[in-house]
């Protein structure tokens, strides 16, 4: 079969007509095993394929691209890098958008390749056409065009190349083309930012950086919501948030919740400001953004208290997130009544609201009630149960209904609350007060998927490994739950039946 593909390829040359040439071709190239293509690879001459590209005829070169890919697959980097440089080049601006994805994705491979890596760097004229790629209208070929651009920019060199040498100029251009194109390469810039400190450096220094920064508080509503998510990516890393700190963008930040309340359009990016807040204090410390940004978990408490689904939401996921740790719980316990009181509505949203609404307060409840074993202090268990009880009049009875209900989010997500507090003494007392509760831990009639299995599961599972439950449960309880434990979540009990003679 390998030597039929060798004079397959060959047949190509000087063929008038080769469409019959190339079906063949395709159907042994396909059905040849990798392992075996891989082996005969260096060997085999693909440039009649890359050449019967050039053609009007799309069937042809749809056929020509399923050959190269499947080819190109089995070839090393490196040699596609050394053989192929200048038709991946031509493949670049190919009128067929199949055949530009094609070649977009082998430079990619490539540039992921530490040894054929250096072909690419040293062919400006093929990396210049890769960045015309990205100002494209089909946007798989711009989003590839990105991907293999951010592969190069994760060296040290290709970094340098593209944004601190002459190839800053071919991005500036391409950014002029459309708002669409300068947010693709402010995404290429912020992504290649989050590899280090030095990558950083260099896309700073290129103005790109910068340039979106100034972004974030133009005129336009639309452009610094995009810029609000790409400032909130370079905010993932420890260098990242050093730098936007210094730059005075976190203040800025800042200053865009204060004018919130007067900016009739800042519904459309005050979520994203949240969300950056929400997540910065959790890499760096809840109580210390807490403090030096206060206008961040008023408005916080402000969106929960309101009556927009969509804030309400966004305040719900932040307050679960800032909440998750505990130097977060203290933080929020510093705000006394007014933190009660937002627990309360989002308790009330838990019975009352749209059901994605409601899996996201669970969530968030579930979050904020949490308690690591080794944080089992009197003050803090003291505080975790103040807050489960003023969920609602009968928080216990509330949980339980939902967690009987036949939608599995609502279900899991009352589970998930249950499991949270499972490890705590209070919560196992309400437990075990609560009449039925054991029966319904122990039912598996009443968990029809397997969500549901599994999140009961969990909730036996944390049970268990809780020191105080033998104690608290007793130990018929906690010997019913051991063997649930030890039958898995999905444990059906055998039945068996007896003949009786002369039934029917």
């Amino acid at each position: 079969m390998a030597a039929s593909i060798e004079e397959l390829l060959s047949a190509l040359t000087g063929s008038g007509e080769p469409l019959e040439e190339l079906r063949t071709l395709k159907t042994a190239a396909l059905a040849l095993p990798l392992s075996v293509l891989r082996e005969r690879a260096p060997g085999l001459q693909m440039g009649p394929v890359f050449s019967l590209m050039n053609s009007h005829d799309t069937e042809q070169v749809a056929l020509c691209v399923a050959i190269l890919e499947r080819f190109l697959q089995a070839s090393e980097p490196l040699h596609i890098a050394r053989n192929y440089k200048e038709e991946l080049q031509r493949g670049l601006c190919h009128p067929e958008e199949g055949v530009r994805l094609l070649a977009i994705a082998q430079v990619g491979r490539i540039a992921e390749s530490s040894e054929a890596r250096t072909e690419i760097l040293n062919n400006l004229e093929l990396l210049k056409q890769l960045i015309l790629c990205i100002g494209e209208d089909k946007i798989a070929v711009a989003k590839e065009g990105v991907t293999s651009l951010a592969r190069i920019a994760r060296s040290a060199p290709g970094v340098q190349l593209l944004f601190g040498g002459s190839l800053l100029a071919d991005l500036r251009s391409v950014m002029a083309v459309s708002d669409i194109v300068r947010y693709r390469v402010y995404e290429l810039a912020v992504d290649i930012s989050s590899v280090s400190a030095e990558s950083l450096s260099v896309c700073a220094n290129s103005g790109i950086v910068p340039q979106l920064l100034e972004e974030l508080t133009g005129d336009d509503i639309l452009v610094r919501v995009t810029c609000v998510e790409m400032v909130s990516a370079m905010a993932g890393t420890l260098h990242g948030r050093q730098y936007l700190a210094q730059q005075g963008i976190i203040d800025k930040i800042s200053n865009l919740i204060v004018g919130a309340d007067s900016d009739p359009f800042s519904g459309f990016y005050l979520p994203g400001l949240v969300k950056f807040f929400g997540n910065l204090a959790i890499m760096e410390s809840p109580q210390q953004i807490c403090e030096h940004y206060p206008a961040f978990l008023q408005k916080v408490f402000h969106m929960a208290d309101g009556h927009e689904t969509t804030m309400v939401g966004v305040a719900v996921d932040t307050l679960g997130v800032l909440g998750s740790n505990v130097e977060g719980k203290q933080v929020l316990q510093k705000t006394g009544t007014r933190f009660i009181h937002v627990f309360k509505r989002i308790g009330h949203h838990a019975r009352n609201a749209s059901t994605e609404l409601r899996v996201r307060c669970l969530d968030a409840i579930a979050s904020i009630l949490f308690l690591p074993p080794d944080n089992h202090m009197e003050d803090l268990l003291a505080m975790a149960e103040s807050w489960f009880r003023c969920l609602s009049t009968q928080p216990m009875e509330m949980l339980r209904s939902m967690a009987s209900q036949p939608f599995p989010e609502l279900h899991c997500g009352a589970l998930k609350v249950f499991t949270a507090v499972a490890n705590q003494r209070w919560a196992q007392r309400m437990m075990i007060d609560s009449p039925g509760f054991m029966e319904y831990v122990v039912d598996r009639s009443g968990d029809p998927d397997k969500d549901s299995k599994d999140a009961k599961f969990e909730l036996v599972k944390a049970l268990i490994n809780a020191k105080t439950t033998a104690e608290v449960f007793g130990n018929q309880h906690y010997l019913r739950l051991r063997a649930y434990h030890r039958e898995g979540p999905y444990y059906v009990k055998a039945v068996s039946t007896v003949a009786v003679e002369g039934a029917e």
